[in-house]
């Protein structure tokens, strides 16, 4: 498939996915902090531990930075322990708000006020942050314009004959960032059924939060409705062991030799 029949595809799934689904409000979360710890979190666990870690930092008061900074590590390790690899995870928690300290006195919004690029270096620098949680957090919780790239997407795509499992994250975010960019440049109206929909949870969607109903740029708005729009696929449809293609909103997108194999 040629590079700009991939675009036109992503393109065509972003409608698709809005039109059915609506807006997901990701991420959920009632701070910039707590989207930063959620990202932290969820490596290699499934969110529902993830709530449960978080619900523990929030009864005990201590998620923002000023609390992780001062709580011992082993109460830390205790709190969010639900989410799994909770000392390695306690460890890097600290570490961010120490690089957060040193480097920008403690302030997100110093840190957030850097460049995407900038940015997403110094993160990808720091000890337990790979791209997709580097992505997570300059998109949910710092509004920059990046897509992120995690295991549904990678194998929707694959799928879908559009790029390999394994491509490169780098590769696969480029892609899809190019596809729905003239999404955004072509105004809000091309948003406006994912961003308006009022009807019941569907796809991943989860209620509205002070950071999912955050203030953003378009193109942020839309990478984010994809992001929680594929997770939506990924984890009713697309799954790992089994796809469950009926009724899924790609369905029709499918490669022509896979229906058939399907209904053989």
């Amino acid at each position: 498939m040629r590079v700009n029949a991939r675009r036109y595809q992503i393109q065509a799934y972003y409608h698709a996915l809005s039109q059915v689904w609506g807006a997901q409000h990701w991420w959920p979360a009632q701070s910039r902090f707590e989207v930063i710890v959620g990202a932290y979190l969820t490596q290699n666990t499934a969110w529902t531990n993830v709530e449960k870690a978080l619900a523990n930092l929030r009864e005990a008061r201590v998620l923002n930075a000023k609390r992780i900074r001062r709580i011992s590590l082993s109460e830390l390790e205790r709190l969010i322990r639900p989410a799994g690899y909770f000392r390695q995870k306690a460890k890097r928690l600290k570490i961010f708000v120490e690089y957060l300290d040193k480097r920008y006195d403690g302030s997100l919004a110093k840190l957030f006020a850097l460049p995407t690029n900038k940015l997403r270096e110094e993160l990808l620098n720091l000890n337990g942050i790979g791209p997709e949680t580097a992505d997570s957090i300059l998109l949910y919780a710092g509004n920059h314009p990046v897509f992120v790239v995690d295991a549904y997407t990678r194998r929707i795509l694959a799928r879908h004959g559009i790029l390999p499992e394994k491509a490169a994250y780098e590769d696969i975010r480029e892609l899809v960032e190019r596809a729905l960019a003239p999404v955004a440049q072509s105004g809000p109206a091309a948003s406006k059924v994912a961003l308006q929909w009022e009807g019941g949870l569907r796809g991943a969607a989860h209620s509205p939060s002070r950071m999912s109903k955050a203030k953003r740029s378009t193109l942020a708005q839309v990478y984010n409705e994809m992001h929680g729009l594929v997770v939506g696929v990924g984890k009713n449809h697309c799954r790992k062991s089994q796809a469950k293609c009926d009724g899924c909103p790609l369905q029709n997108f499918l490669p022509q030799s896979i229906t058939e194999n399907r209904n053989s």
